[in-house]
């Protein structure tokens, strides 16, 4: 398709959006008592009207019912879980029964280390990439000090060539076969956090597991937002959050991937409790932990249904829509801010450099720009003109056009207030 820079444009793509109806089941932040142009879906969706609805409905069952809300509430709690089972594996490419919720992200992690990570004298090494998300580089430390090893000796960081932003995947594959016999675990960032980079996943997986190795995928930044066939790619386990494209609020509840291959192993370490063990004989109180087939086989904690609630509504809504009709909008939408980005770009004779990759398939609903000679008074004069963006340093801002809730008159609207705060500064 062939732009335009200009609110007619947009206006008339807008006409044509058929999720447009999806944004008034959205409640926006103002700022100035207008709606804000909310770009930071990447870290916290926004919220779904009927999350209040999907959390009034437990508490008043916990208000009328008390503990008998278990099982005769309408959504009974003591198997409120097990409702995202077949709408995530949609989500993620998966079988029902290999996916559940539970915990939050990096608990989770932690989690499927506990199965996936067993190091031997000879095979005790992990693969990560280089600037992992904080929380992903102290969860692998930590679990590696755990096992009485050396991170020093253990961690193996794939590492971007010198001056390029975004990892090769074949760079990856090379450090796989390079450490060979002696890797135990591939644990990567789907998505790149800073650079919105997608990996080949699929590729990686096949790397990993002819070496011997298990391979496990981080996917905050992936579920919801890019396709994933995390059965056919044979993933061993996969982990994500809720909270950003998903919109399931702050500190949401996380969900889990293992694959079938492993339901059947009851000898996979794992940190066992009361609601990972056999459903049908939990009330038995029986001494000896039998876990659950499938996913739910990782459950420890009983269900956290209010946490729960708000995600519920969301995935609902994602089954509504369907998978391929989010990833048609988010293409377009998101082609057309760097559209607009490179427009502006020309009229201000700036230098703005996308350091998110070009190529569809390697990239999501994130753009991220490095406004090269502007400093953080940009982004401050973005925020106070009702554009929430995401700043990183030295001069990076992230960008997330949200399939759901984002216009492409929003597109057109930033590329002005860019302009104006580039020409004005």
């Amino acid at each position: 398709m062939t732009f335009e820079n200009s609110r007619e444009f947009a206006k008339q793509l807008d006409a044509q959006d058929a999720l447009a109806k999806y944004r008034d089941e959205f409640n926006f932040p103002k700022v100035n008592g207008k709606k804000t142009i909310y770009f930071t879906g990447n870290s916290l969706g926004l919220q779904p009207k009927s999350a209040k609805t999907y959390i009034d409905e437990v508490m008043n069952d916990w208000a009328e019912m008390a503990v008998e809300g278990h099982f005769f509430a309408d959504k009974p709690w003591w198997d409120y879980h097990e409702r995202f089972s077949k709408p995530l594996s949609k989500v993620v490419g998966a079988l029902p029964s290999e996916v559940t919720v539970m915990n939050t992200l990096t608990v989770n992690l932690h989690m499927m280390m506990v199965s996936f990570y067993q190091p031997t004298e000879k095979r005790y090494k992990i693969i990560c990439e280089e600037k992992a998300f904080p929380s992903d580089q102290y969860m692998l430390q930590t679990q590696v000090k755990f096992h009485g090893l050396n991170p020093d000796d253990v961690i193996v960081e794939v590492k971007r060539r010198e001056g390029e932003y975004n990892l090769r995947n074949e760079d990856i594959i090379a450090k796989i076969n390079e450490v060979g016999d002696e890797l135990a675990l591939v644990l990567i960032g789907g998505i790149n956090y800073y650079t919105g980079q997608v990996l080949d996943m699929k590729a990686i997986t096949e790397a990993g597991h002819k070496v011997g190795a298990f391979v496990g995928w981080d996917l905050a930044h992936a579920a919801g937002n890019i396709k994933l066939e995390l059965h056919d790619w044979n993933v061993d386990f996969a982990a994500w959050c809720s909270y950003k494209y998903m919109n399931a609020g702050p500190g949401s509840v996380s969900g889990i991937f293992v694959h079938e291959k492993h339901h059947s192993n009851k000898d996979l370490p794992r940190f066992g409790g009361w609601y990972g063990h056999n459903k049908e004989r939990r009330f038995l109180m029986e001494p000896n932990y039998d876990p659950n087939p499938g996913a739910l086989g990782w459950q420890s904690s009983c269900t956290g249904v209010l946490a729960m609630a708000p995600y519920l509504a969301s995935v609902e809504m994602f089954e509504e829509i369907g998978m391929e009709a989010l990833f048609e909008k988010r293409d377009k939408i998101t082609a057309y801010l760097e559209f607009i980005i490179e427009e502006i770009a020309k009229e201000v004779n700036g230098n703005f450099e996308l350091i998110t990759p070009k190529n569809l398939n390697e990239r999501g609903s994130q753009l991220s720009v490095l406004l090269h000679g502007e400093g953080k008074s940009l982004f401050h004069y973005l925020m106070k003109e009702g554009v929430i963006v995401d700043w990183r340093e030295p001069a990076v801002i992230r960008l997330a056009p949200v399939p759901l809730y984002s216009t492409y008159e929003e597109m057109y609207e930033f590329g002005q207030i860019l302009k104006r705060g580039i020409q004005t500064k």
